[in-house]
């Protein structure tokens, strides 16, 4: 079974994600910052990473621009879903390495087309 770690500050958020992907016969692990998010992430290497942009303590980019620095730190597939939509964002995290991106609000569909396209399903 594939991990995921749903990285959001908001509780609502990180449940409706648990839920679909758990649909999606993954493992869950939650974090409420970018902080808590690469603490996981050194405990153990989730196989995606579902990630929100705006959070306290560490925000969704630095934790991405740390996490692949860290050794192994380049295999998760990483998934912003944020309600950043402009094209800067975009552009940022993708050079970041955020393999794909998705606005809120989200729903199955959503996140099952976008982990489909980038081989998690």
């Amino acid at each position: 079974m594939k991990k995921c770690l749903v990285v959001d500050d908001s509780k609502v958020i990180r449940m409706v994600a648990r839920r679909i992907l758990e649909e999606l016969n993954f493992e869950i692990e939650e974090a409420v910052d970018g902080q808590d998010a690469l603490d996981a992430c050194n405990r153990t290497m989730p196989d995606a990473v579902l990630l929100d942009w705006n959070m306290p303590v560490k925000s969704g980019i630095e934790f991405l621009r740390d996490l692949r620095k860290t050794d192994g730190g380049g295999d998760p597939v990483v998934v912003f879903c944020t309600t950043e939509n402009d094209m800067s964002h975009i552009r940022e995290a993708i050079e970041a390495g955020a393999n794909e991106y998705i606005m809120k609000p989200f729903d199955r569909e959503i996140i099952e087309a976008k982990f489909a396209q980038v081989g998690l399903l």
